[in-house]
């Protein structure tokens, strides 16, 4: 994994995983000729722990001559933005950080302590999950920069070697926590497996490490496929040929698509119901349909490709609206009308059109991007939302919602342009002028 003469940055936690690899390391760098630095990064998630961690790893590799970082992030800011739980944007933030950190001091590799408990627990959650081939070859030993040396060594095998050589660690209180559904599989179905299967770690390790091999021969393939499919590639955009995507077998399609996503932004965010949502888009379609991904992914059905692009983050500018007029968002070419109707007629859904009682508003009405602590009521709720949860419920991506336009009467959300009507403004009975607004080219 690691060749002679390279630096090494060790992802360290203070846990026996990244103890253990730190010290075997350690033991091996005038043998391998590397350096090393380690890394601590404190999530601000256990403010009453993470300093203790940060003095222990510090006073670890003062005693080994390591260079030690310390780094933090904000998870819980990161986590509500982009509307994902706590785990997976404490993991976001930790391999960005790590990728910033080796960047930033030149280190050919990034080691971090994964270990074959740690493949074991995650081939089983993918599986109960519904996982394909891909997701059940586990955590891959190297990629890119990123070893894991430690990922064929089972746990207890590790916590022998530091009880052996009394080497003392940390332990993350986090991680015994069972309401997280990858602790409750650790320390409660993995424990019971064990019980009647004690191999069931080596077990589950090569089957996944056969899937590895397997999945490499089969993406041989894909990438000759892909290479007949290719309409026109450049930074950003991927274009294929249309008719031939056609004919694939669906298990083979869904490889190449995920592969020509890969190519246009990556897979970081992209389910399985994703790729779903193309193939249906290839096969029910009409020329000009198209959909949004998250991370600014957009999908496009034109008449004889298959357009694949990253969308650029956009902001859009603030505005006012007097109606009757037509406005144009110049960030992003929407075009708002603005009408006034004596009375409701033709019913709208609320999202490209909507009808909005005009004695309960205050012009000029505005427009403007969001802002943290937004909120209305959104029409047939029924009460209060956030908007930033109205945007996950709707499976907003996150680098789409500053371009969607929030039209306001005085200090409160009357619309939500292309998604929903703010309850408190849709007319009744008595409402005697009717404002239609309708949004287009968005």
């Amino acid at each position: 994994m690691i060749s002679r003469g390279g630096h090494v940055l060790i992802g360290l936690s203070g846990g026996p995983d990244s103890v253990c690899l730190a010290n075997v390391l350690d033991k091996l760098k005038e043998d391998l000729e590397i350096s090393l630095s380690a890394v601590y990064i404190d999530h601000g998630l256990r403010p009453k722990e993470t300093g203790k961690e940060a003095d222990f790893c510090r006073g670890f590799c003062k005693e080994r001559g390591i260079n030690f970082i310390e780094e933090s992030v904000n998870v819980k800011e990161h986590a509500e933005e982009g509307g994902i739980n706590l785990q997976e944007a404490a993991r976001e933030l930790r391999y960005q950080k790590l990728g910033e950190i080796s960047a930033r001091l030149g280190t050919e590799y990034i080691a971090l302590g994964h270990n074959a408990d740690d493949q074991a627990e995650t081939v089983l959650m993918r599986l109960l999950k519904g996982a394909g081939m891909k997701g059940l070859t586990g955590i891959p030993p190297v990629r890119d920069r990123i070893i894991r040396p430690l990922i064929e060594t089972e746990r207890s095998a590790i916590e022998g070697h530091l009880k052996h050589n009394s080497i003392s660690y940390m332990v993350d209180s986090s991680n015994l926590k069972e309401k997280y559904f990858r602790n409750w599989l650790r320390l409660t179905l993995m424990s019971e497996i064990k019980k009647k299967d004690p191999a069931v770690v080596r077990e589950i390790a090569r089957t996944a490490e056969i899937l590895r091999d397997e999945d490499e021969y089969l993406e041989i393939f894909v990438t000759k496929t892909l290479m007949r499919l290719f309409s026109r590639k450049n930074d950003g955009t991927i274009e294929l040929f249309l008719t031939p995507l056609e004919s694939i077998e669906k298990p083979l399609l869904r490889r190449v698509l995920r592969r020509a996503v890969d190519a246009a932004k990556g897979l970081r965010g992209i389910s399985f119901t994703n790729i779903e949502d193309i193939i249906d888009l290839i096969i029910n379609g009409k020329a000009g349909d198209s959909l949004n991904l998250p991370k600014e992914i957009k999908v496009i059905r034109e008449y004889s490709i298959l357009k694949i692009s990253t969308l650029k983050h956009v902001k859009i500018a603030k505005y006012k609206i007097e109606p009757p007029c037509d406005f144009l968002i110049r960030e992003t070419g929407a075009v708002i009308n603005a009408m006034y109707e004596e009375k409701a007629s033709d019913p709208t859904d609320g999202r490209k059109e909507v009808l909005l009682d005009a004695g309960l508003l205050k012009f000029p009405l505005k427009v403007r991007p969001r802002v943290a602590g937004d909120h209305f009521y959104p029409a047939g709720f029924g009460k209060k939302k956030k908007l930033q949860d109205f945007f996950v419920d709707e499976k907003v991506p996150r680098d789409m919602r500053d371009s969607v336009p929030l039209v306001f009467s005085g200090d409160d959300i009357v619309w939500v342009a292309g998604f929903r009507a703010d309850d408190r403004f849709v007319p009744t009975d008595k409402t005697e002028k009717v404002l239609r607004l309708i949004i287009s080219g968005a």
